[in-house]
């Protein structure tokens, strides 16, 4: 018995693979940021802002804010794993959403009130990685679909 598969076939492309994994991680990321013991000074967890102590794998400073992010980001990613199209565009704009985070954690002192994410050297340097990444990899899987991919109907 075969079923119907509204001239879809399963396979996703490898931009829809990046995107789930991606919006993934980010999930389990924004919810780890929850976590005491995985996160340390978590009674320093605060809603935003530089004055949150709280520090996600004794690495990265993080706020309720900024876990909420990344949840929002991942569910994000997951849904727009959907189509080639969409996944494509999450790559690319969130690795451009991440090179901008990076920028401005270069010019935002970190003892500033204008650091309201809140972001430190660590989280500087992941966001650079993460976006030329997520960048590279829109770039690099293009429009093409993957092998044996039929086209709608």
């Amino acid at each position: 018995m075969s079923y119907p598969t509204s001239g879809r076939s399963l396979r996703r492309t490898n931009a829809q693979r990046a995107s789930w994994y991606f919006g993934f991680i980010f999930i389990v990321i924004g919810v780890l940021g929850f976590v005491p013991g995985i996160t340390s000074n978590y009674e320093a967890l605060y809603f935003s802002g530089h004055t949150s102590e709280a520090v996600l794998l004794g690495v990265f400073q993080v706020s309720i804010l900024h876990n909420i992010v990344h949840l929002l980001f991942g569910f994000l990613g997951l849904i727009m794993a959907r189509t080639n199209s969409l996944a494509r565009l999450y790559l690319l704009g969130g690795g451009a959403v991440y090179l901008l985070l990076f920028i401005y954690g270069l010019i935002v002192p970190h003892h500033s009130e204008a650091n309201f994410v809140p972001l430190n050297t660590a989280d500087n340097w992941l966001h650079l990685i993460l976006g030329v990444v997520m960048v590279g990899l829109g770039l690099l899987f293009g429009t093409r679909s993957a092998p044996g991919r039929t086209s709608p109907a």
